[in-house]
């Protein structure tokens, strides 16, 4: 059913350059934003309680978050490339469908994983080698996070949903709001209050509440295709099948990911508290790489699904070639930023000079590589606008999960140090971003000449 009074759809008829950066920075803007709820935690946290309570908020526990999180949001983004593939067709019925299933999916999928969070919190962290005076804080930093996880499948899942309609504007003016929030909040609960890491985690779920009901009530308030009604809340199986064709091998990559940097994590607590908090604080850094990151996958994702939805093929390949290079110049960008000004972004965080050196040391061998992953973020998000998901995850699942793994183990053997384990990202990037060029090609020939 068309929808023939829709107005005019720049995604699929704007210039391209144009208009992936005005989807763009609106998406990184709010990237930005939604970082900035760990980070100033991480800040507040490590200058006023301590590196020990830094490694807590930001070490093992922080991994976990991850790994749940990302194995959700991967099954979200079905629903997201679903979505934008019948907006770009101007199907309505489609579009309600698809919407009231991910809501609905999304509230049923917090529901499974909280109580499970809150339970299992202390035995995972025992599991990664988690060092003992950290144990505690970390335990109740996360299990404060579960308990408020409806907020942030519901926040994840109604901004992923805007933004495959092309609307990346409200989830960043929600994320600003909500971030000052978290800052207010922090200064009073730790700073005034002295609750400690508990008072991180209670800012943080409190500003996750609030950025969840805005969403809910943008959605609610909609016109037209995005209509959020509550009594409409339900599964539909076709397009609850559809969403999990998509985004099941998403989430599972997601966890892939994931569970390689838990790994990761369990090598380096072997380390000690300075190499924990170490890499905690460089999470904070390296996030500004992944949230451009993140935030150029989302946008080819979305022009990709629209504009073949729409039948634009070749509008699908250039917007393809424009976001690679887009991608290279931004992400050279922030990797001179970062190398040039690293000693004095680690003492935002911490002022101790141990967590510095080691810092700075980890940044040198990461930063520079951050090319090679371009082609995986772009390449990968492109491909999944087209509803091609399974043999991408096969990829990223050799390249950069068991190749990692096996890394670990095969250099940790050779020569046990840290270095070792950092050169894993590096490998199994350029190893990764190979294996989709070659891939993307094929699909090209295969699909989009048309």
């Amino acid at each position: 059913m068309k929808n023939e009074t829709a107005p005019a759809n720049q995604i699929t008829e704007g210039v391209i350059w144009k208009q992936l950066l005005i989807f763009f920075f609106p998406i990184v803007f709010g990237t930005f934003f939604q970082q900035l709820y760990n980070t100033i935690d991480t800040v507040i946290v490590g200058h006023f309680i301590g590196k020990s309570a830094l490694a807590s908020v930001g070490g093992s526990s922080t991994q976990i978050v991850n790994l749940v999180v990302g194995f959700f949001t991967g099954l979200s983004s079905g629903a997201s490339v679903i979505i934008a593939q019948f907006y770009g067709a101007q199907n309505k019925r489609a579009v309600q469908e698809s919407l009231h299933t991910a809501c609905a999916f999304s509230l049923a999928g917090s529901a499974a994983l909280s109580i499970p969070g809150i339970l299992l919190a202390p035995y995972v962290l025992r599991w990664m080698n988690t060092p003992a005076e950290l144990l505690h804080d970390s335990t109740l930093y996360l299990r404060i996070y579960f308990a408020g996880i409806l907020f942030v499948f519901i926040f994840n899942t109604g901004s992923s949903i805007l933004r495959a309609v092309g609307d990346s504007k409200h989830p960043l003016y929600y994320l600003m709001v909500c971030c000052l929030l978290n800052i207010i909040l922090d200064i009073l609960c730790v700073v005034r209050l002295q609750m400690g890491v508990a008072g991180a985690a209670l800012a943080t779920f409190l500003s996750q509440a609030a950025s969840a009901a805005l969403v809910a009530g943008k959605l609610m308030k909609s016109e037209g295709l995005l209509k959020l009604s509550p009594r409409k809340l339900a599964f539909h199986v076709n397009t609850l099948k559809a969403q999990l064709r998509i985004g099941m091998p998403a989430g599972f990559q997601s966890v892939m990911y994931s569970l390689s940097n838990v790994l990761i994590q369990t090598a380096l607590n072997h380390f000690g508290t300075d190499t924990v908090a170490t890499w905690s604080v460089y999470g904070k850094l390296d996030a500004v790489f992944w949230m451009i990151s993140g935030a150029i996958g989302i946008s080819i994702t979305t022009f990709v699904g629209q504009n073949f939805g729409a039948h634009k093929y070749g509008r699908v390949k250039k917007s393809v070639r424009v976001c690679l290079g887009i991608d290279f110049l931004i992400s050279l960008a922030m990797v001179v930023f970062l190398l040039a000004f690293r000693i004095p972004l680690f003492r935002i965080f911490t002022n101790d000079g141990d967590v510095i050196r080691i810092g700075i040391h980890m940044m040198s061998l990461i930063a520079p590589c951050y090319i090679f992953f371009i082609f995986i973020e772009v390449l990968s998000g492109a491909l999944r606008g087209i509803g091609d998901v399974l043999f991408p995850t096969f990829i990223t699942l050799g390249g950069v999960c068991i190749l990692r793994i096996l890394w670990l183990f095969g250099a940790l053997k050779i020569h046990p140090s840290v270095s070792a384990i950092i050169l894993s990202y590096p490998v199994t990037w350029f190893t990764t971003g190979v294996l989709f060029i070659v891939y993307y090609l094929y699909r090209k020939q295969k699909i989009l000449n048309q």
